[in-house]
């Protein structure tokens, strides 16, 4: 047995994947674990996973786990993307950004990026970049890729994604959605999985666990049959992307665990009080500029750089800005009103010897 390295005390706001792991994640995965199961998916409980996941976003759904974001968006866009084609996002894009150019290693996909207002696309924002249809000499925009919540913690509404989806159809394109924090958009707008998804005109997601107290379980949602030419493309796809997990069923119990029930809107709409709780508790401190509102489980704030310094050795947190000196502080279900209102002390405490 190995001893414990860390303090579990010991809190941050750098991001939600700094969280540990849900006691029912935890059990769920002991639960799995006897004896023999088939590998690479052929076991029971992702073909249970399966059967569920036509429950949460319609009956056409089918759902193929992967390892990480990263994999999960890659394989979504290399399903629906061809060889000459194009992907239209926000430059702000976690595909555009953060991802080391995955996209463009792997799947080999050329990006598009826009610059948007609040890290949102719009239909006359992909008019910007979706152009030369049919010329040889251009990259065929063939995808929009949009993040739910944003990476600036702005959501789309089920009415903008399905401005978006009729947009992107009526142009022979698809319309991808990478749902690293799904639950917290759906949860914040107070509307069903399928609703935000399905029922919007996304054809392929991008579905997160790790964000919301999963274990390294992700997934990609195929909502559009149509995109399934070949019995198998999406199978051969995720193998090819390096993103097959031999022991599934640790992957698959966990994502069937995070949508039975209402455990994920309850973890998100926790995570979504912490951040308006901490925001609220922040705005008046002098010196301190909250820069939007919150609309998921982020807070964006400008504050002075010695300031940001110091605060960051008693709490990680990310610089979103270096040239504005904005932070990013992020909350997840774990996350306690202890911990928001130590940081708030903290942060008042620095700001009064700035």
């Amino acid at each position: 047995m190995i001893e414990r390295l860390h303090d579990p005390a010991f809190r941050g706001f750098a991001s939600d994947n700094y969280s540990g792991v849900l006691p029912e994640i935890l059990e769920a995965l002991a639960l799995v674990n006897g004896g023999h199961q088939k590998a690479y998916g052929e076991d029971v409980y992702t073909a249970a996973l399966g059967d569920l996941v036509t429950e949460q976003f319609g009956p056409d759904a089918s759902i193929y786990p992967v390892f990480n974001g990263t994999g999960a968006n890659i394989v979504s866009l290399d399903l629906v993307t061809p060889r000459w084609g194009a992907v239209v996002c926000a430059r702000s894009a976690h595909i555009n950004v953060d991802e080391c150019g995955a996209p463009e290693k792997i799947a080999g996909l050329k990006l598009l990026p826009v610059d948007t207002p609040e890290g949102k696309l719009t239909p006359e924002l992909v008019e910007q970049v979706a152009w030369g249809f049919d010329d040889e000499h251009h990259a065929q925009a063939s995808v929009v890729s949009i993040t739910q919540s944003t990476e600036l913690g702005t959501l789309y509404t089920v009415e903008e994604i399905r401005a978006l989806a009729d947009h992107a159809h009526s142009l022979g394109m698809r319309l991808h959605l990478d749902g690293a924090r799904l639950f917290i958009g759906a949860a914040a707008l107070g509307v069903s999985l399928k609703e935000l998804t399905t029922d919007a005109g996304v054809d392929v997601l991008s579905l997160g666990g790790t964000k919301h107290g999963l274990m390294g379980a992700e997934a990609v949602v195929v909502l559009d049959p149509d995109i399934l030419d070949h019995p198998k493309r999406a199978l051969f796809i995720r193998k090819l992307d390096a993103q097959l997990n031999s022991k599934m069923r640790f992957t698959s119990a966990q994502l069937m665990t995070i949508l039975s029930g209402d455990l994920w809107r309850r973890g998100s709409e926790h995570a979504i009080a912490m951040a308006k709780r901490l925001s609220d508790a922040v705005r008046d401190v002098d010196g301190v500029t909250v820069t939007r509102e919150p609309e998921a489980n982020a807070v964006f704030a400008i504050l002075p750089e010695a300031v940001t310094e110091r605060l960051q050795q008693r709490y990680p947190f990310y610089v979103w800005d270096e040239a504005t000196g904005e932070v990013r502080w992020m909350c997840s279900f774990d996350t306690t009103e202890d911990d928001v209102d130590a940081f708030a002390a903290a942060l008042r405490e620095e700001m009064a010897t700035a």
